[in-house]
This record gives C-alpha cells, structure tokens and sequence, in this order.
C-alpha cells in the first residue's frame, strides 16, 4: 500500500473505510474553514474562533492517526506532523490577527491533500472505495 495510506493504517476506525475517513477530515477542514472565513468576513468573532477551533481539532486527529511505528513510512508520518502542526499554526494566526489569507493558505493545502489522498486512494468525491 502507498506511503500515504501507510502513514494511517494503524489507527483506522471501522464505522468508514480508513480511506474515507482520512477523506472527511480533509472535507471538514475545507468546510470548516470556510465557515471561519465567512464569520471573519462579517466581523462574528465567536463564529470565528468556534470553526477555527473546529478547524485545529481536525489537524490533531490527523495527526494522532498518523503511524510513527511504522519504519518504512515513517519520514511520511514525520512530514505529515510537520505539514499539520503548521497549519494549526497559521490557523492560529489567522484567529488571532482576523487574517483570511492565512485561511486561504490552509484551504489551499487541504484541497490540495485531499485532491492527492482521493487520487491515491482512488476516491473521488464522497464515493468510497470499493474491493
């Protein structure tokens, strides 16, 4: 299996496939984001930290799912917690200085990881894999 998938395998839940689980999260972090920056746009600061706090809470499951006991995976796992500890960062930021391009930038990462995870894993927007 691939280095992506393998950076996960460990902790996967059995209610949805691991693939589509790792999938949702990348899908709640664009929607959750996207809440933030709406309510940032509209001046609602509680609505803005709830989704963004929503928002960091799917970056530490992410990162708690990865699997560092895997060695042959392990630099994956390794650049994954790097990638996502930086994104609570700007999301941090973000919330703090009311700043929408540092959510611009984390919605941009996360498109892009989900485009790279559904390609990997074969799904494509919220078919799950079958076989």
């Amino acid at each position: 299996m691939s280095a992506g998938y393998s950076a996960y395998a460990q902790n996967s839940i059995s209610v949805e496939s691991p693939y589509r689980l790792i999938q949702m999260l990348f899908e709640g972090v664009l929607k959750f984001t996207g809440q933030a920056k709406m309510a940032m746009e509209e001046d609602d600061i509680e609505k803005q930290v709830h989704w963004i706090n929503k928002t960091i809470d799917i970056f530490t499951e992410l990162i708690s799912s990865l699997d560092f006991n895997d060695e042959e995976n392990l630099n994956m796992s390794e650049y994954l917690k790097g990638l996502y500890t930086y994104q609570i960062k700007l999301l941090t930021e973000a919330n703090i200085e009311c700043d929408e391009e540092r959510l611009e930038t984390v919605m941009n990462v996360a498109q892009g990881l989900l485009e790279a995870w559904n390609e990997e894993t074969g799904l494509s927007g919220k078919q799950q894999r079958v076989g």
